[in-house]
Order: structure tokens, then sequence, then C-alpha cells
């Protein structure tokens, strides 16, 4: 069954964008090499707060403190899953949403393994990746060559993530042409965005990023959160694209549409359906 519920996912956009800039929410990142700097300026442009700490010494105090913990494996270390599994659990220990971002799952035993460890170990609240990845842990019969994704999704593939996340007990997020988001029961469809999003390293980590702002001050939605979370981002990925639609000048416009955000622009622009199973 098929219906709109933008008016739904508008309201929560509007409360949690509101909230991020009045509350300004410390999401941690365990994140990798190649992101860090512009995952931390997109939580600013957005209005939360970044911090990055992968230290085994630091990882529990800091994960007690804050508003989301975000794991990320892109550049993954034996040390840094350590790291990764302290700072879950404590999060969870203290009821702190979990988004973990399963970067080239599929492209070696090692990544998926990893990716399959966290989520046997630890509560993930949100489990984010572009379809491949998403399919190699769904399924082994999906291979990918890392965080390039050039599978279509079908109704088979949909299905099969539904169950995931049955099975997981977490919503998950998949970055595409059109986001999938769904928690197994109810799915929603951002059909925003630009294509030029792709030719940027690190703006699939960015939305993780954006997606552990607004659970921090949507805990009891999360699934509308992070529906929320995805149309807000695509939407400005579309907007700053009208701008510029060349990679260096587009990431400097994206930050700019992220900070100045007007509310009302975006939420006009918003393309989400919502699919909920019989």
């Amino acid at each position: 069954m098929k219906t709109s519920q933008e008016n739904d996912i508008k309201e929560v956009f509007e409360y949690c964008i509101d909230k991020i800039n009045s509350k300004s929410p410390l999401i941690h990142n365990i994140t990798n090499f190649v992101v860090m700097n512009s995952t931390a300026n997109i939580l600013l442009a957005t209005g939360a707060s970044p911090i990055m700490a992968h230290s085994m010494e630091e990882v529990r105090e800091i994960a007690k403190i804050v508003g989301a913990v975000v794991l990320n494996i892109g550049t993954l270390e034996p040390s840094w899953l350590l790291s990764m599994m302290e700072a879950g659990k404590t999060a969870n220990k203290q009821n702190i949403p979990v988004v973990l971002d399963s970067v080239g799952s599929g492209a070696t035993t090692f990544r998926t393994n990893a990716v399959m460890q966290i989520l046997s170990e630890i509560k993930v609240d949100i489990l984010r990746g572009n379809l491949s990845e998403i399919m190699s842990l769904v399924s082994s019969r999906f291979k990918t060559k890392g965080v390039d994704n050039t599978m279509s999704l079908t109704n088979e593939k949909e299905n099969a993530i539904k169950n995931f996340a049955v099975e997981r007990k977490c919503i998950i997020a998949v970055s595409g042409e059109s986001d999938f988001i769904t928690d197994g029961k109810i799915s929603y469809k951002i059909n925003n965005g630009h294509p030029i999003m792709t030719k940027i390293t690190g703006t699939g980590c960015g939305l993780s990023a954006v997606i552990g702002a607004f659970c921090a001050v949507r805990k009891n939605e999360l699934l509308k959160a992070t529906a929320a979370a995805s149309a807000f981002y695509a939407a400005c990925g579309q907007k700053a694209a009208e701008v510029s639609n060349k990679p260096g000048s587009f990431f400097t416009e994206f930050l700019d549409t992220l900070y100045s955000c007007n509310k009302d622009d975006l939420i006009k622009v918003f393309n989400i359906e919502m699919l909920i199973e019989k």
C-alpha cells in the first residue's frame, strides 16, 4: 500500500532543524581519515557539534555525553574496531542512538565481517550504506568493488532489505538515486538529490552524521528522523546543484545551503513516498 505522508516528515524535519540549531547536539564520530574534515564541516553547517575520537582511552567517556554515536568503517583498523565496539556498547547503556555506516562492505572479508560483528554485539539503530554495501550484508551472493554503487533497487532487493531490518531490529537507510529507508514494516523513498553528489568524496558519510544529529534530537521517532534527515540532505544537494553542478564549487554551495537552510524553500522540493506493509 502506498500513501503520501510528506506532511508528517516535514513536521519532524522542522522540529529537528530547530532543535539542532538551538541545542547543537554533540555527535561522536569514529569515522575514516578521508572524510573527517568534510563530516565535521557538514555537521557544523547543519547546526550540530562534531567530535572525532577513536582512541580506546577516551571513547567510553565521550560516548556517555553525546547525542549520537556514528561508526564509519571507511579506513578500518583492528584497533578502531575495538574502539567502535566500546563506543557502541556505552551508547547502548545510555540509550544514545547508534548509526553504522558500512563503507565498502562486501569489498573485503575484513570489512564485511566487521559490520556483522558490530551488528551482532551492539544495538545499531540505523545501518546506512549504498545499495551494494547493504546487499553484501543481506546476502553473500552480492559482491562489490568498494564504495561504488552501480546496482539498481528492485522489489526483490527491497523485500530482502526489509527482512534484514526486521531480523536485525534496526532501521536501514540505503542511499542511491532514490534513498530507501525502512524498519521492515514502514518504508520511505526520498526522491531528491542530484547526481553531482556522487562525485564528491564523503557525501554519504556526511549523511550518516546528519542522521545521527537528527536522531539525537528525536530519539522517540528514529525512523521518521532518519527519513527527515535524508530528505533534508538530498534537498540541500538538489538546491545547491541549481547554483553549481561542478564538484569543487558544488561542495562549497552545499555547505552554504545546509547552513542557510530556508525550511520553507526546502520543504517545497521534498519528494517523499511512504510504503506500509499490508
